[in-house]
């Protein structure tokens, strides 16, 4: 069985699981992206860029290139365990775009049941952070996140860095919230950012999915979770 526990500063959540564990994981989710035939639906190519990232992490961990241990957090048992870190942020919009592509794709019993485990655990990790500042978050683990929009790649980035700015902890962990705002559509936090890409696109002469993302101060690497 695999299952998400938070880091200790918050700023995301440790996917734990046996080699078998992840790899069920990576190969039902393997089924909702990069189908061929659909990168013109709406938003499709930006969904596909986030669950890339998220489904990376996993085959990594259980390659054995990001965390390990002997046994997992619930059992003595001496079983390897694989594990890789992810931000909330992160976690929240690869289970809404996945959520999204399931809609175009068949999907079993199974699917269906890893899918639910999945927001389980994403549902109690969130809690066991923090109580208080889960319940505003609950409803982006199901819905909440706009993903028609063909953007939503960028949305995710720039919440992200905002967040992982923030320094972690429960204090930055009660403002995710609001920043996650910036993800629903019709709020004025989507419209200011659509129209800062927008702009920006303007002024260097490009497409919005060609923008990039300065978020060159934080060194992803050395992130202490």
């Amino acid at each position: 069985m695999f299952y998400l526990i938070p880091t200790k500063r918050g700023l995301g959540v440790e996917l734990w699981g046996s080699y078998d564990d992840l790899d069920s994981l990576y190969a039902v989710i393997g089924k909702f992206w990069s189908q061929e035939g659909f990168s013109e639906k709406k938003g499709f190519n930006s969904r596909d860029q986030i669950i890339s990232g998220f489904v990376h992490e996993i085959r990594k961990a259980y390659e054995g290139s990001r965390l390990t241990r002997q046994n997992s957090h619930f059992s003595f048992e001496e079983v390897k365990y694989f594990g890789c870190e992810v931000s909330w942020v992160h976690l929240l919009f690869s289970l809404s775009a996945i959520r999204h592509n399931m809609r175009f794709f068949e999907s079993d019993k199974l699917d269906l049941a890893i899918m639910l485990q999945l927001e389980y655990w994403v549902e109690s990790s969130l809690r066991n952070f923090d109580e208080v500042g889960a319940i505003p978050l609950l409803p982006y683990v199901s819905n909440g996140i706009y993903q028609g929009n063909d953007h939503t790649y960028l949305f995710m980035r720039s919440i992200n860095a905002t967040y992982f700015a923030l320094g972690g902890g429960k204090a930055a962990f009660r403002k995710l919230p609001q920043l996650m705002r910036r993800a629903v559509y019709g709020s004025d936090e989507y419209k200011n950012y659509s129209t800062f890409l927008s702009l920006e696109a303007q002024r260097l002469n490009c497409e919005i999915k060609d923008l990039e993302l300065s978020d060159d101060d934080i060194d992803y690497e050395r992130i202490k979770w």
